[in-house]
This record gives C-alpha cells, structure tokens and sequence, in this order.
C-alpha cells in the first residue's frame, strides 16, 4: 500500500476485527453492542473506511479496550510480521487481482489466522534465504505463474496487433522489414532513433538499446543484426500502442523499478511477437509439420525459416499457439545457456503450462541431465553452428514421457555463450494422434532425469555427481519400513 492513510485504515480494520473476535462476536453482535450497521462495521475491518472520533470512542467501549489500542499503528505481536508488508508497495507491484485475489480478502486472511500465517511467511522467508530467491526472482516466478494461468495466450494483444497491422498496411510476415517499424516509430510516435557504438562506453558493449523517455530518444547498439532490430522496433511499438508507460528503458534487462515493469515488458514482447509471427500462418504450417511420418531436423529448421532467422522467437511463439489453437496443452519451454570455458549450464527462461512439467529450474546449483536433447547440443555445437534435433524424453521416476525438440546455437550477442532453446510436448493419447512423426524410427526414446542428484538411472555414462538426494528418500523410506517391522513384532 502506498498512502499512510490507506496503512492507518488497514491496521485500523485489523485491530478491530482482532479485538472483536477475542470476545467471540460476530459483525452483527459487534453491530448491536454499538448501534453502527453492520456493513459500515465491514468496511472498516476491511480497510476501506476510518470511523470518525465519536464511533471510535462507542468501538472502545463496546470491546472494552481503549482508545489508543485500537487507533495506535502498532500491531501486537500475532500482527508484527505484516507491518513491513502493510507499509510496503506489496500490494501495488504486485497486482493481486490477475490472479483473482481481492487485496480485503487477504488481509481478512491473515487477522482470522495471524499465527499460522506469520509462521507459513516466516517459512516463505526461510526458503527465500536458503535458496537465494530475491526480489528480481520473486517478480520473474509472478510473472511465469500469470503466463501459465492464461495458457500463455492472450487474445486482446492478439486482436490489437491484428487492428495495428491492417491500420498501416502491414503483412505480418518474414518479410516485415526494420525500416518500416522505424519510420512508424518517428513519424507516428515521435520517436528518434539513432546507431551507438556502445564498445566506447565500457560495460555497455553487450547492450542492445536504450531508451531515454525524456527525449523519445531510442538509441541502438550498432551491432545489432537485422532481426535483432526488427524486434526491437516491434517491442517499442507495442509499448505505445498498448498504452505501457512504466516500463524498463534497456535490453536486455539490467534493472527494474517494480512488478509493473516486468508485467508491461512481457506485454510489449508478446505484442512484438504477435506482430512479426502471424498466428494464422504459424497454426497452418506447424499443423503441416506434425502430419509428417519421419522426424527430419531439417524439416524443423525450414519450419522455423519460414518466419524468422530467430529460434529463439520461433519456439516461444509456439507456447502462445499450441494450446489455444492446436489443444496441445501439457508443454514447456526452456532457454538454457552455457556460457565459454564453463561446464555450468543454465536455466534463464521456463514456461510450463497446464501444470508444473517434468525438467524444471533449480536454484540449488544440481547438475541438470546431460541426457536432455538441448544440454547435449550445447556441447555438440560447433562454432557458428545452429544445431537442431529431438528425441523422446522418458523420465523414469515421475513416469513421463515428452517429445522435446531442440535448437542449439551461438548467442551472437555475448561472450561467446552458447544458448539452447526447446520445446517439451507431454505425449498422451491426444498429442500421440496430432503428431504422426512420433513413431518415427530416426527418434529415439531416452531415459532421462532432473538433475543428477535426483535421478535413479544406474551406470549413467554422463552422470555429473551421485545421487546425494534421491539416496537419502532411499534412506529415509528403508527406514520407515523398518520401523513398521517393528510395530508388528511388539
């Protein structure tokens, strides 16, 4: 909450609902002992109304506490924990209400069970501690849990590309040329863009642009290559059309300001996505590519060159498609990277959707199964190489398996990273029907794990450490049985 006032009529709300309730009344007799309504009582529980002084002096009476203790900021000890939340922009940069939570609703949580709440917080901020999960964490895991409500698929930015397009005569295609979104940028919106050599500025180097507000100023790292611009260019235009004014002002990302930031800069990229991908056309020709009979890489990569120069862009726009158009709805989707002279591979983007899908991020620095399609590209792939394939990942242990296709390449914006990007589909009887090259012989079924830690494949030929924690679930059900052995004998 932002305002003082807001904070006063919340702690207000709490501490007479938290004294109300010592006395085990409900609203309606806290209404009669007071000779105040019922609703108007309701409203100030839940923080939207503050009683004048003559109704607070009637609510101290009536719950036979004083003055001070129901106007005083202070919380008492069952409350102490949400004061820092209370005061702080919780409910603002996070915005409850995509997820359907009313903000009274919640705090109506926390005063009926403020000690078991305070202790499932005080766990919250444990794990946080633990496993390093910080504020830029937090807002990314929002971020993917709003995406995966929806299906990561948005109909109204959809139906606002499809109306800008055909306002300025534009074929959402291949074809969509950086030159036309920049001219619609300065001449449209204002805008003036000028190339950066970003090198002379140190630190820059790897920048991709920068925004100045103030100025409508765009300035564009003079590396970029062609696609790179084009996005770019399509990301401000979806910044403007969708009317996003909080927004970050690089890319990549280096900072943010709030959730609001992260919540507009996923809408832009979604936009830009919609814009330089036609949805109609990605439907059509995927459709083509699933009625194949034989898994055949190249197939995959012409599929990909039909729309862009980018996998990256490709394999995302399809977790906006498959499941609204194609009822594919059990995927994921992993940005992994391995960065020059490093063994360390990386998890930057997930998505999973319909629920929590088998390979997932870790934050507890496991080794991820080099047996995945996309970690063994990385290490197959060869300078300047775009390296592409697939295979069936059985995961042994949840019971699953996926057809996971993958495509590996250099990251023509860093240090010489190597990053591959891939897309999981779970198989059952519906995606089995869909996708005929399934039972292709040049696809290979592997058995795979999470991470090396937690994988129960014996003589893995690529096992990075021991089963440190699937030996201690081992450990810990053995001895369980043990003690049931026990019980029956005495």
């Amino acid at each position: 909450m932002n305002s003082d006032s807001n904070f006063i009529k919340t702690v207000f709300g709490l501490k007479l609902k938290q004294q109300r309730q010592k006395k085990n009344w409900s609203l309606q007799d806290l209404a009669v002992k007071t000779g105040l309504s019922k609703s108007y009582l309701n409203e100030i529980e839940n923080g939207k109304k503050y009683p004048k002084h003559d109704k607070i002096i009637q609510l101290s009476e009536s719950l036979n506490c004083t003055f001070d203790d129901l106007v005083s900021t202070k919380l008492d000890k069952s409350l102490a924990p949400f004061n820092e939340i209370l005061q702080s922009d919780f409910f603002k940069e996070i915005p409850l209400d995509l997820f359907g939570i009313n903000k009274n609703n919640l705090i109506s949580i926390i005063s009926d069970a403020p000690k078991k709440v305070t202790a499932f917080i005080n766990a919250l901020i444990e794990i946080s501690q633990n496993y390093n999960l910080g504020k830029e964490r937090f807002y990314f895991a929002v971020l993917r849990s709003f995406q995966e409500l929806y299906d990561n698929y948005f109909p109204e930015i959809e139906d606002k590309v499809v109306k800008f397009a055909q306002e300025n005569l534009l074929e959402i295609s291949k074809n969509l040329q950086p030159d036309v979104l920049e001219k619609i940028l300065t001449e449209k919106f204002n805008y003036a863009i000028q190339s950066e050599d970003f090198e002379r500025y140190g630190t820059l180097d790897h920048l991709r642009s920068l925004f100045i507000p103030e100025k409508k100023q765009l300035l564009l790292n003079k590396k970029l290559e062609q696609d790179q611009r084009t996005f770019i260019f399509a990301k401000e235009i979806g910044f403007n059309v969708l009317e996003l004014k909080n927004r970050p002002n690089t890319y990549s990302w280096l900072d943010f300001g709030n959730f609001e930031e992260i919540l507009n800069n996923f809408y832009a990229s979604y936009f830009a996505g919609a814009l330089l991908i036609s949805k109609e056309k990605t439907v059509e020709k995927t459709s083509e590519f699933f009625l194949q009979n034989d898994w055949k890489p190249t197939n995959f990569e012409d599929l990909i060159e039909n729309f862009t120069h980018s996998p990256e862009t490709f394999y995302y726009r399809l977790t906006n498609v498959l499941s609204s158009e194609l009822g594919i709805k059990d995927l994921f989707y992993l940005c992994l990277v391995k960065k020059k002279n490093s063994d360390k591979i990386q998890i930057l983007k997930e998505l999973h959707l319909n629920h929590q899908q088998a390979p997932h991020a870790n934050a507890t620095n496991e080794h991820y199964c080099r047996r995945w399609i996309a970690i063994k590209n990385l290490y197959d792939l060869t300078e300047n190489e775009t390296l592409t394939d697939a295979q069936i990942s059985h995961y042994k242990n949840q019971g699953v398996s996926y057809l996971v296709i993958s495509t590996s390449q250099k990251n023509p914006f860093s240090d010489g990273s190597n990053r591959s990007y891939c897309l999981g589909i779970l198989l059952n009887s519906q995606t089995i029907k869909k996708i005929n090259f399934i039972k292709s012989e040049t696809l290979k079924t592997i058995n795979v794990g999470v991470t090396c830690e937690s994988c129960s494949i014996p003589d893995c030929e690529v096992r990075q450490s021991p089963p440190i924690r699937l030996e201690k679930e081992y450990f810990n059900s053995n001895m369980k049985n043990s003690i049931d052995k026990i019980r029956k004998d005495f």
